[in-house]
C-alpha cells in the first residue's frame, strides 16, 4: 500500500516551488489590486504636483508576456488657489501593456510598456487666480544616474478633448484630438481639429503631426501640416520642428493671406499698417538660441501691388527687431495709404476687403480731405523696425511718381523715414521725415527737396494738360499731432518751387483766365504750348495755414499771379488767380478766378464782382457769351512781357505791401548783378 505525500517526501524542492507557484496564482486570482491605488495615487500626485485620484485599478492578462494594467477614472487635480472641486483633467481609461519578458531579463532595471493608451482624456487648462495656468508643471526632480526611466513604445489618444482658456492671448479654444493607426510601418500621427477664439476673433484650426512621442525626441525633426483661420486671416504651416518641447529651430513653408495685414497684431504682436487683400508665400525659419523667425524667399501680391523680399524677427531684445528688406515690381501706391492714415487701396479695386471697402465708403461721406487716423502710440513702441523697401514702377492716378525707394526706421516710437526718395521723370523728390512718437503728441519734422521735377511727368498725371521744364525747390515743415491732419493743422514751416524754362499746355494757361476764345482755339492745336519764362512759388506755413508769399508763372501768352491761403487746420482754401494775357483774343474774361472752400470740394469760379463790370453790356442783353455779346468781351493783349524778377516784385508788393524784394527769394539764375557806385 502507497503511502500518503510519499512523492513529497521524495521531491521536496519541486514540491516547494509547486507550493509557492500555485501560492502565488491563488494570490494573483484572488489579489485585490485597488489594495495598491493609494501608493499609485501618491506616486503619481508626488510626479504632477497635482492631487490625482483613481477609481479603480485591475489587471488583464496577469499570465500572458505582455499583461495590461488598467486604471479607470483617473482625476488630476488642479494646484492649490483654484476653487474646490475643479479639475485639471480627466481619463476615463488609462491601460499600459507591460514587456514582462524585458522586466525579468533585466532582472527588473529596465521597464518597457509596449502602449499607453488613453480613452477620452478631458482637459480644462486656464489660469488660476494667480495668473499662473494650471498647466505649468514644475519638474524639479533631476534624473538619478542610476535611474532607468520607463521606455514606450507608443501611445495612443481616444476622443481626446481639451479646452484652453488664456486672457493674455484672448483665446478661448476647444482641441478635439486622436492619434491615427500605424500603416505600412509607419508610426501613428497625431490628429487635432480646434474651435473657438484667438486674438479675440473666431478661429479653426487642424493639425496632423508625427506620434506623440517623437514630440519628446530631439534628435529627430517632429513634422507637421497645420491650415489655421482666424478671422479673415488664413495660415498654412507644413515641414518639421526641431526638438518641438524646447522649440529649438522649426524648417516650414508658410502660406499667409488675409484681409488685411494690420490685423496679425493680436495674433502675431507685430504691429503693420493697414493693406487691402494680401497673400504671402515663403520659407519660415526659427531659431531657439536667437529667438529668430525668418521668414525669406517670400513671394505674393498686396492688393494690387506684388511684393517679394525677406523678414526677420528677433525677440532676443527688450522690444521685438523687425528686419526686412522688401521690393515690389509694380506697387499701386493706394495699396500705401494705410501708411499715412487712409483708407489703402484703390476704391474701385478687386482687391479690396469688406473692412476696406467699409473704410473708403466712410472716406467718401466725410467733409475733411486729410487722413485723421490716430497712430497708436502703444503699437508703435512695442516694436523696432529696419526696414528697407524699394518700388521699382508707381502706378497712380493722381501723383506723378515713378518710383520709389525707402528706408524705414521704428526705435522706440521714433519713425525716421530716410531717405523716403521719389522719381519723377529724370528728376528726383528727396524727403526725410521723422515722428518723434516718444512724446504725445507725436512731434513731426519733415524736409522734402524737390530736384530737377519732370513737369511733364506732372503734367502726364492730369491726363488732360502737357507741358516740359524742369522744377527745383524745398519745403520744410514741423507741426505735433497723432495724425496727419492734426500734424499738419498745427504745421510751421515753408515750400519754395521754381522753374526757369519750359513749356505748357497753353488751354492750361487760358483757361487760367477763362480766356473762352483762346482756350477753343488751343484745343484744336492753336496753339499748342505756352513758353514758360518762370515759375516759382514761396509759401509760408503758420499753424496750419499756408499764406501766400508769391505765386508767379510768367509765360509769353499771359502772366498768372496768385493770392490766398490754404487753411490746413480747417480744411478750407481761400486762393485767387488773376491772369494778365499778353496777346489779343476774342473772349478774354480777364477776370480773377476765385477757389474757395472746403479742401475736398472747392469751388472754382470767376469772381462774379469782375466779371459783371466788364460784362456789363451782355448782362442788360440777359444773355452771357451768346455770338452778338462777344463784340464788348474783346481784349488787346496789355500785359507787360514782364522778366521774373520784375513779376516777383509786383507779386511781393501787392501781397506784402514791399517795395523790394530780397534776392534769396529769387532763383539765382534770375537775380539781377548789384550795380556797383562809382
Amino acid at each position: 500500500m502507497a503511502r500518503p505525500f510519499a512523492g513529497i517526501a521524495r521531491h521536496p524542492y519541486l514540491t516547494a516551488v509547486g507550493v509557492v507557484v500555485a501560492g502565488l496564482v491563488l494570490v494573483v486570482v484572488f489579489f485585490d489590486w485597488n489594495w495598491l491605488r493609494p501608493f499609485a495615487e501618491r506616486t503619481a500626485s508626488s510626479g504632477l504636483g497635482r492631487p490625482v485620484t483613481i477609481q479603480n485599478l485591475s489587471v488583464r492578462d496577469f499570465f500572458s508576456r505582455e499583461p495590461t494594467l488598467v486604471a479607470d477614472g483617473i482625476v488630476v487635480g488642479n494646484p492649490p488657489g483654484f476653487p474646490d472641486g475643479s479639475h485639471l483633467g480627466t481619463v476615463d481609461e488609462l491601460t499600459a501593456r507591460i514587456d514582462l519578458h524585458a522586466i525579468i531579463a533585466s532582472f527588473g532595471r529596465n521597464l518597457v510598456v509596449e502602449e499607453v493608451a488613453l480613452d477620452h482624456p478631458q482637459g480644462d487648462l486656464r489660469p488660476g487666480p494667480d495668473g499662473k495656468p494650471n498647466w505649468a508643471f514644475d519638474f524639479n526632480n533631476a534624473p538619478n544616474e542610476d535611474s532607468h526611466p520607463p521606455r514606450i513604445g507608443s501611445v495612443v489618444i481616444k476622443d481626446g478633448s481639451f479646452h484652453i482658456i488664456d486672457p493674455t492671448l484672448k483665446a478661448d479654444v476647444v482641441i478635439k484630438t486622436h492619434t491615427t493607426a500605424p500603416t505600412d510601418g509607419s508610426e501613428a500621427k497625431l490628429v487635432a481639429t480646434a474651435t473657438g477664439t484667438y486674438g479675440g476673433v473666431a478661429m479653426t484650426a487642424s493639425f496632423t503631426g508625427g506620434s506623440l512621442l517623437s514630440l519628446g525626441d530631439s534628435a529627430k525633426p517632429y513634422p507637421l501640416d497645420l491650415q489655421a483661420s482666424a478671422g479673415k486671416t488664413k495660415i498654412h504651416l507644413k515641414g518639421t520642428l526641431q526638438d518641438p518641447q524646447k522649440l529649438t529651430g522649426a524648417d516650414l513653408q508658410l502660406e499667409l493671406s488675409g484681409e488685411d495685414l494690420a490685423d496679425l497684431y493680436p495674433l502675431l504682436h507685430i504691429p503693420l499698417a493697414p493693406t487691402p487683400l494680401y497673400n504671402l508665400r515663403g520659407h519660415l525659419e526659427y531659431s531657439g538660441d536667437h529667438h529668430h523667425i525668418k521668414f525669406s524667399n517670400f513671394v505674393g501680391q498686396v492688393g494690387d501691388s506684388d511684393l517679394e523680399g525677406f523678414l526677420d524677427v528677433d525677440r532676443g531684445y527688450e522690444r521685438p527687431l523687425i528686419t526686412a528688406d522688401i521690393k515690389s515690381k509694380n506697387v499701386a501706391l493706394a495699396d500705401l495709404g494705410g501708411f499715412i492714415g487712409a483708407a489703402p487701396g484703390k476704391a474701385d479695386s478687386a482687391n479690396l476687403g469688406q473692412k476696406q471697402k467699409q473704410e473708403h465708403k466712410k472716406q467718401e461721406q466725410e467733409s475733411t480731405l486729410l487722413p485723421n487716423t490716430e497712430i497708436d502710440l502703444a503699437k508703435i513702441r512695442s516694436t523696432d523696425f529696419r526696414v528697407h523697401y524699394k518700388g521699382a514702377h508707381i502706378v497712380s492716378d493722381w501723383v506723378p511718381v515713378d518710383d520709389l525707394d525707402t528706408n524705414l526706421s521704428i526705435d522706440n516710437g521714433r519713425i525716421t523715414l530716410d531717405p523716403l526718395n521719389f522719381t519723377v521723370g529724370k528728376g528726383k523728390i528727396k524727403t526725410k521725415i521723422e515722428l518723434d512718437g516718444r512724446v504725445n503728441p507725436i512731434k513731426a519734422d519733415a524736409d522734402i527737396e524737390f530736384q530737377n521735377v519732370d513737369l511733364g511727368r506732372v503734367m502726364q498725371a492730369t491726363k488732360t494738360f502737357h507741358g516740359f521744364g524742369n522744377i527745383g525747390g524745398r519745403a520744410i515743415i514741423d507741426g505735433r499731432g497723432n495724425s496727419l491732419a492734426k500734424i499738419l493743422g498745427d504745421g510751421n514751416g515753408d515750400l519754395k518751387l521754381y522753374m526757369a524754362d519750359g513749356e505748357l499746355s497753353a488751354i492750361l494757361v487760358n483757361l487760367a483766365g477763362l480766356d473762352f476764345g483762346s482756350t477753343l482755339a488751343s484745343a484744336i492745336g492753336l496753339p499748342e504750348q505756352a513758353k514758360i519764362r518762370c515759375l516759382l512759388s514761396d509759401f509760408q506755413m503758420k499753424t496750419g495755414v499756408l499764406y501766400t508769399r508769391a505765386l508767379v508763372l510768367d509765360t509769353d501768352q499771359a502772366n498768372i499771379v496768385g493770392t490766398g491761403t490754404v487753411n490746413l487746420r480747417k480744411e478750407w482754401i481761400d486762393y485767387q488767380i488773376n491772369q494778365e494775357p499778353k496777346h489779343p483774343s476774342i473772349g478774354a474774361l480777364h477776370a480773377p478766378i476765385d477757389v474757395t472752400g472746403p479742401l475736398k470740394s472747392p469751388s472754382v469760379k470767376p469772381d462774379l464782382v469782375a466779371v459783371g463790370a466788364r460784362l456789363g453790356v451782355a448782362a442788360a442783353l440777359g444773355v452771357i457769351f451768346p455770338p452778338a455779346a462777344l463784340l464788348p468781351t474783346i481784349q488787346l493783349g496789355t500785359g507787360e512781357d514782364n522778366n521774373c524778377h520784375d513779376l516777383l516784385q509786383n507779386a511781393y508788393a501787392a501781397t506784402q505791401g514791399e517795395q523790394h524784394i530780397p534776392d534769396h527769394a529769387v532763383p539765382a539764375t534770375q537775380q539781377k548783378p548789384t550795380k556797383r557806385r562809382g
